[in-house]
């Protein structure tokens, strides 16, 4: 099981510091904001500014593959500076770069002011990474799962407002969306800088250095596996409905149900199940679990072009509510192993190239499900639920590679902490100081 190695349960979950829930608060009030403007943005692009999707498509993956570059710099600078004053000087400047989406004209304004957007928001990730670790607390877990708990909850309330301004289809209420997101983000800015504390750098050993994370072999490759596992995303979101609309007979409010039930399974189930994957250890063995649920949800997935059109909307839910269940323990498992294998004094540097690995996948999946797992039909979904599988086996045997790594190794920020160095690899996502910095 899981949790059979984890620390003596303790009864009930800890009230968030006040550093946590000025946290929770800024990236809830941000992702509603990413909600509604996420939805509705390509047809903003393609029937407001009237460019081609063709070109739309183009100029976003320039930004994409642009913004994986400020992943390890933005993070050094986190750890360097603090992360509290780099997240929120990347949340002014996205605050700037979506309003001025409202203003451009061109492909080439599009694509310049998408690249700035995507700059920002790697470098928001990768300083966000690191105030996580800091604000962790006692229970640094629980606080990730209830902190990835709202964001989902926020993506939804601002996915569910956005169909008013996709129903409207005018200009203002395509407006109203963009500056809705850029006061979002302006909104959590100031929710941070009254609410979180200025974390201060932590020692650095005298042989850290800029790229140390990609010398760490064992991070490196769970970042990879996670990479590659982050296609199970786009599976639901992009694959599924393509294929319930090519391939089956299902109605077309099937695609909205399994929207909706995938939100609904990762909000009510993160906080209780995150917060028992604590440990690297439990990591690997959550990243395990979720590859072979995701073993039952992909040809499950497949089916639903086989049965009649009553049984696909029924078999569609079902696959969806397995596959939701195994993005949880996933997201876990990226949690513990992300940040719990991390030095603390380079946790923006870690979690910057962690976020690479991530955007990088994102990036190759519309094309890697469309052309491979379409063109193949049903076979190509055996072969996607078989590829996370084994993905998902690599897990516990990476994690037992990275504590044998860090035993054998001497951390030299654990002996200034003043604590010994063979203490659990949990406490390398807290702060020595507290959450107060």
């Amino acid at each position: 099981m899981i949790g059979k190695d984890a620390e003596p349960r303790r009864s009930g979950a800890p009230a968030p510091s006040g550093p946590q829930r000025a946290l929770i608060a800024a990236s809830f009030v941000s992702r509603v904001g990413n909600g509604l403007f996420n939805t509705a943005a390509v047809l903003y692009f393609t029937l407001v500014v009237h460019l081609p999707a063709a070109q739309v498509g183009l100029g976003l993956t320039i930004a994409g593959l642009t913004g994986l570059l400020a992943g390890i710099p933005a993070g050094n600078l986190a750890d360097r500076y603090g992360p509290r004053t780099v997240w929120l000087s990347t949340l002014a400047l996205q605050a700037v770069t979506m309003a001025a989406f409202v203003l451009i004209h061109s492909w080439a304004t599009f694509t310049l002011v998408a690249t700035l957007d995507r700059l920002a928001a790697t470098a928001s990730g990768a300083a966000g990474g690191a105030l996580v670790a800091r604000a962790g607390g006692e229970r640094p877990a629980a606080f990730r799962a209830k902190l990835r708990t709202f964001v989902n909850l926020g993506v939804v309330l601002g996915t569910l407002g956005a169909a008013f301004a996709v129903s409207a289809g005018t200009r203002t209420a395509y407006t109203a969306l963009i500056l809705a997101n850029a006061a979002s983000f302006v909104c959590a800015c100031l929710i941070g800088l009254v609410g979180l504390p200025g974390y201060r750098p932590l020692p650095r050993p005298e042989q850290h250095h800029r790229w140390a994370v990609l010398s760490d072999r064992p991070f490196v490759s769970f970042a990879a596996l996670y990479g590659a596992m982050g296609l199970q995303y786009q599976t639901v979101s992009l694959l599924l409905p393509v294929w319930l609309s090519a391939h089956t007979d299902a109605p077309r409010w099937t695609v909205a149900a399994v929207y909706a039930v995938n939100s609904g399974v990762c909000v009510l189930l993160q906080s209780r199940i995150g917060s028992r994957v604590e440990t690297p250890r439990q990591g690997g063995r959550a990243f395990r679990l979720a590859g072979l649920l995701f073993l039952v949800s992909c040809p499950l997935m497949a089916l639903t072009a086989a049965v009649p059109s009553w049984t696909a909307p029924a078999l569609a839910v079902l696959a969806v509510c397995v596959h939701s269940l195994g993005e949880v323990w996933e997201s876990s498992a990226g949690f513990a192993l992300g940040f719990g294998l991390a030095p603390e004094h380079a946790q923006g540097q870690y979690q910057g190239f962690f976020g690479i690995c991530f955007d990088a996948g994102q990036a190759l999946a519309p094309v890697l499900l469309t052309t491979v797992v379409l063109g193949l039909g049903s076979a190509g979904w055996l072969l996607l639920g078989t590829f996370f599988a084994a993905l998902g086996a690599a897990g516990p045997s990476v994690a037992g590679w990275a504590e044998r790594t860090r035993r054998t190794r001497q951390d030299p920020d654990r002996t200034a902490a003043g604590r010994p160095d063979e203490a659990p690899l949990l406490d390398t996502a807290r702060s020595p100081h507290g959450p107060g910095g």
